[in-house]
């Protein structure tokens, strides 16, 4: 059998290393209504972040896009995985 992934809106933030992003990702954060996050989960080590996911703590690296999943999950993605699986939606 073969399946389609649904389509779903999801917020995305591409990870640049800058605090300005930083809080751009945890204002992201606050509209998570499913898991709460605390702000001490998130940590910028070396230019990564450390983001507690559903499946464990993963790595965000310089150029990964820290999405916000359809239950409010934060969790990183590499930016090959990102262009192959996401398209821009205009507003």
């Amino acid at each position: 059998m073969k399946y389609r992934k649904k389509p779903v809106v999801i917020e995305a933030i591409k990870w640049d290393g800058r605090m300005e992003t930083l809080a751009k990702i945890q204002k992201l954060n606050t509209l998570n209504r499913d898991l709460s996050i605390e702000e001490d989960f998130i940590e910028v080590d070396k230019k990564s972040l450390m983001i507690d996911t559903l499946e464990g703590v993963h790595e965000g690296k310089i150029g990964d896009w820290i999405i916000q999943g359809v239950s409010g999950e934060l969790y990183p993605c590499k930016p090959d995985i990102f262009k192959m699986t996401y398209e821009k939606v205009e507003d």
